[in-house]
């Protein structure tokens, strides 16, 4: 995948850099390549690196949990699964720790953190060494003087007003392959609390500490703090907070927090941050968060501020003295003619890919092999991309031939099992081989399911059918076409604001971000399989 700025003009990066669904960024340099991780939840394979050469242009790089040894999501509720990877780079190897939460509802949180090294980005990666469950949110330091750091948040179950617990520090034995010594709380966060995804840097005299408080929704910062010794104790920055978007209601950038940094070779210094551009006049972000990156300055008293508005996120930054790199535009039509999955598509949670789709079993086609339903958590036949425009066309094309009506296939825009719109290809007792419109508006519990009162349309069994989704800010729009004849409209407009984050489980109760793609469900057992010939996507904006 290719996130091209294409909008920036002269000497500045257009924000967000990493367009939809790209949350909690990590940052690191290694001679003039950058590289940026970020969060996958509940979608396989996981872990998203993009690569640049410049700070503007990046292209997808690789997803490297993407075997059983490594992750194993099955069974993860809705964005839980790999939160806020670290990337880090030393000893020619890249580091990268990430966390598997298995469950998030509650008071507790079941989540095991995990490191993999490898000796060049595209891998191979390692199998994962086991750090701890003591929190979410794992960080690797690499001090100057060869020691080894992990910070993570603490998470206490306990009935208190907040159940961020801190930042833990304990060294990490790279020989050993595990944690060593006494585990240090370090920085109980800013009064602006739910203290989390923390990352440890050292310049000067002072190790720095930058954190995300306030919860990933409208009230997200990125906070910092020091000490002369890496147990503290931190001193907190004079404002708190470096970037957010909270005291800016009207900054085109929102929810902005969990940040990181990295240095030119210039010595100048940029942070990437998420941040999310909700719908206008209605706090609903489809395209989840996404990546931003602001440019930063180290002031005479030691602390980092924001170049330009103090603390508000810009949409267009001073670029690097860096010559320009670009990267090939991802094609609008994948016509699935190669031996592998283009790498714009994910799928959810299982390490088995090959139980849900083929791309060998007809040439030109992906066959997706119809398993759980909609509503599973463990094995459903879903593959997708993200939506990165508030505005855009999907269009495939379904070969397939269900014989009652718990077989279905077609186009989806999907958030997560309690978010979706589907256009599926299915079996009517009265109408036979029909198109019907399934949706889903975020609510809970799993398989809350509304359909539409109209009746399904007939289509004839022996033909393919095309399936298209135009999407314009709130209103989602399908159509469908045989053979080569006119598209008709089917269904309502549905409500495409309802697959963001900030819809059902309370407010900003989920992590992720809208897809569109295609998908397969068989409730019957009969692993009904259906074709794709094709795939498109255009941003209309």
């Amino acid at each position: 995948m290719v996130m091209s700025n294409t909008s920036a003009t002269g000497s500045f990066i257009q924000n967000p850099i990493l367009k939809g669904f790209n949350p909690d960024p990590s940052i690191v340099r290694v001679a003039d390549d950058y590289y940026i991780a970020t969060s996958t939840f509940e979608w396989y394979p996981g872990v998203q690196i993009h690569h640049s050469r410049d700070l503007i242009h990046w292209q997808l790089a690789t997803r490297p949990l993407n075997r059983a040894s490594q992750l194993d999501l099955r069974g993860n509720g809705d964005s839980c699964g790999v939160w806020a990877p670290c990337l880090t780079f030393s000893d020619g190897l890249f580091w990268l720790v990430y966390s598997d939460v298995k469950r998030r509802e509650g008071n507790f949180k079941d989540v095991h953190n995990y490191l993999v090294t490898a000796p060049r980005i595209e891998g191979p990666w390692s199998d994962p060494v086991y750090l701890n469950s003591s929190g979410f949110d794992a960080s690797l330091f690499h001090d100057d003087d060869g020691r080894k750091w992990l910070v993570n948040l603490v998470w206490d179950h306990r009935a208190r007003p907040t159940k961020f617990g801190g930042i833990l520090l304990q060294e990490y034995d790279a020989l050993a392959k595990r944690l060593v010594g006494q585990t240090h709380n370090i920085f109980p966060g800013s009064p602006l609390g739910k203290t989390e995804g923390p990352h440890l840097y050292k310049r000067g005299d002072f190790y720095y500490l930058i954190t995300a408080e306030g919860g990933t929704g409208y009230g997200h910062a990125v906070s910092m703090a020091r000490s002369r010794t890496i147990t503290g104790p931190y001193e907190l920055h004079p404002q708190w907070h470096v970037v957010t978007s909270r005291i800016f209601p009207d900054a085109e950038l929102q929810r902005a927090g969990h940040g990181d940094l990295v240095e030119t070779p210039a010595g100048e210094t940029y942070l990437v941050h998420l941040a999310g551009r909700p719908i206008a006049g209605l706090q609903r972000c489809p395209r989840g968060r996404e990546t931003a990156i602001q440019k930063v300055q180290w002031d005479d008293d030691g602390w980092l501020r924001l170049c330009g508005i103090p603390q508000e996120p810009q949409m267009q930054v001073p670029a690097p003295d860096l010559p320009c790199h670009r990267f090939p535009e991802d094609p609008i039509r994948h016509d699935f003619d190669s031996e592998t999955l283009p790498p714009v598509f994910q799928w959810l949670r299982t390490p088995f890919p090959e139980r849900i789709f083929t791309l060998d079993a007809r040439a030109g086609h992906l066959r997706l092999i119809g398993r759980e339903s909609i509503g599973s958590s463990f094995e459903q036949s879903l593959v997708a991309r993200r939506q990165t425009s508030l505005a855009y066309r999907a269009e495939t094309v379904v070969d397939a031939h269900p014989q009652n009506y718990q077989q279905m296939a077609g186009l989806i825009a999907y958030y997560n099992r309690c978010a979706f719109h589907y256009l599926a290809l299915t079996f009517d007792d009265v109408a036979g081989t029909c198109l019907q419109v399934f949706s889903c508006a975020g609510d809970w519990p799993v398989g809350n399911l509304t359909v539409p009162l109209e009746h399904p349309v007939a289509v004839p069994a022996d033909q393919p059918v095309r399936l298209r989704v135009d999407v314009h800010d709130c209103a989602l729009r399908f159509f469908y076409a045989l053979g080569s004849g006119p598209w008709t409209r089917i269904g309502p407009v549905n409500d495409a604001s309802l697959l963001s984050d900030e819809v059902g489980q309370g407010d900003h109760g989920n992590f992720t971000g809208a897809f569109v793609g295609m998908a397969a469900h068989d409730v019957s057992g009969q692993a009904m399989t259906a074709d794709f010939d094709y795939f498109e996507y255009q941003d209309l904006l």
